[in-house]
């Protein structure tokens, strides 16, 4: 089986419809796919009306997390499968990021103005289907405008990934492995080791995580070089975690394609089985 458990869609940061990535995840001959776009369950439902034939559906999202133990505090990223979207604690947590992530490119977008650079935020909000207003969504937005050539160039120092960098509110990271428990789900820990993003763990806070109910642990991602998934996958066997592998795809916002690391049998199929909170989808919702 062809498993990758991390995805986005319009209803995020990606630019694939869920429906239509749905189909692009079929033609890339995967058996089993996981929608998880950053805090939020909007694509679930379009996603699960379009699923073609052959592949699995495993609705997720991508929570924005903090480590709040120590200081400076550090960002991390969880992927959560197969939990119910209508717990009340967990829904809250989502809702409160998203607007977080709102009022940032609002901020954002001023900012940009202030030192003339001609953007609205109308045009920025032109490029949400569906979901909530971030940065790649800015990025975008920028590129249209020709003021960059590329999204990448607009999260360079001068641009958003330093100039017009802002933080957003992230959920305490225990409170959301918490959160995910309760509400049925898996706590998988994204791209441990992507130094090219700055989101380097130290292994005493995995640890710190494993202990707080973190189930698995993603190894292979096209953020980790081979020496940090030998090292991550050293680390989930000292820790009891699952290893997971994944794309992370954006769709055209990076360049890296459906399937490009996957996830063993054995884990998916433990992960299913440990999950109570939602079922995966094998054929079109009715």
């Amino acid at each position: 089986m062809r498993i990758d458990l991390h995805t986005h869609s319009t209803a995020s940061d990606g630019t694939d419809a869920p429906d239509v990535l749905m189909r692009h995840a079929a033609g890339a001959g995967l058996d089993v796919i996981a929608l998880t776009d950053h805090d939020t369950t909007a694509g679930w439902a379009r996603a699960a009306s379009a699923v073609p034939p052959g592949l699995t559906l495993v609705p997720g999202a991508e929570l924005s997390g903090r480590w709040y133990r120590d200081e400076p505090t550090i960002g991390l990223h969880l992927l959560a499968y197969l939990f119910d979207p209508g717990h009340p604690g967990l829904t809250a947590e989502l809702a409160a990021v998203r607007r977080s992530r709102d009022r940032r490119a609002e901020a954002i977008v001023e900012m940009l103005n202030a030192d003339g650079v001609d953007l609205t935020m109308d045009e920025v909000r032109a490029l949400v289907a569906g979901g909530t207003a971030g940065r790649p969504h800015v990025a975008r937005a920028l590129v249209a405008r020709g003021l960059v050539g590329s999204v990448d160039e607009a999260f360079a120092p001068q641009w958003l990934g330093g100039r017009y960098r802002l933080p957003k509110t992230d959920i305490d990271v225990l409170t959301a492995i918490r959160l995910i428990g309760e509400a049925g789900g898996v706590a998988v820990l994204a791209h441990p080791m992507a130094g090219s993003r700055g989101h380097v763990l130290p292994d005493a806070l995995i640890a710190g995580l494993a202990d707080a109910g973190l189930w698995g642990i993603e190894a292979d991602h096209v953020d980790h070089a081979p020496e940090d998934a030998a090292h991550v996958r050293a680390l989930a066997r000292e820790l009891g975690l699952r290893v997971t592998g994944s794309s992370d795809y954006h769709g055209d916002n990076k360049t890296v394609r459906l399937g490009a690391f996957t996830t063993g049998r054995e884990v998916y199929e433990d992960l299913v089985s440990t999950a109570t909170g939602a079922v995966p989808v094998q054929e079109p919702a009715r």
